[in-house]
């Protein structure tokens, strides 16, 4: 039988590999976005495309705000990530009214500052975890 803190360790862990794939998949789909924003220029499915893709950007978001709570509540880790992820999902719901308006003097400088951050998000919680593993194998 587990321990309590074996058991606590493992949904710290857990907790964590969640937050770091719903960062990459943040990143992803902000790369995507911006992908599709080059084909509003050239193409008719470029608007279908960035459109949708809008949509899972605005979910994976989301899906950052959950992970980074389940992270910092039962498994014990720091509450910065969900400043973070709820910064994010303003800065989400900002550039979603930007582009709705038809504002690409700011909606395309916003996408590319939130692209910049969420790599830098993803790089930090890489290199934490990096950190983490060397520690326990050293």
């Amino acid at each position: 039988m587990a321990t309590t803190a074996q058991t606590t360790a493992v949904r710290g862990t857990s907790s964590r590999t969640f937050l770091q794939v719903s960062i990459a998949l943040q990143t992803l789909t902000l790369f995507f976005q911006a992908s599709t924003a080059g084909l509003l220029l050239t193409s008719s499915q470029g608007e279908v495309l960035h459109g949708v893709g809008a949509r899972v950007m605005y979910g994976a978001t989301m899906l950052y705000v959950l992970a980074a709570i389940l992270a910092w509540k039962p498994g014990g880790g720091s509450p910065r990530p969900i400043l973070y992820s709820t910064g994010f999902l303003v800065l989400a719901s900002v550039q979603v009214v930007l582009g709705v308006a038809h504002k690409p003097a700011l909606h395309v400088p916003l996408g590319v500052l939130m692209f910049g951050l969420s790599v830098l998000a993803l790089g930090q919680i890489l290199d934490a975890r990096r950190q983490e593993r060397s520690r326990t194998a050293g």
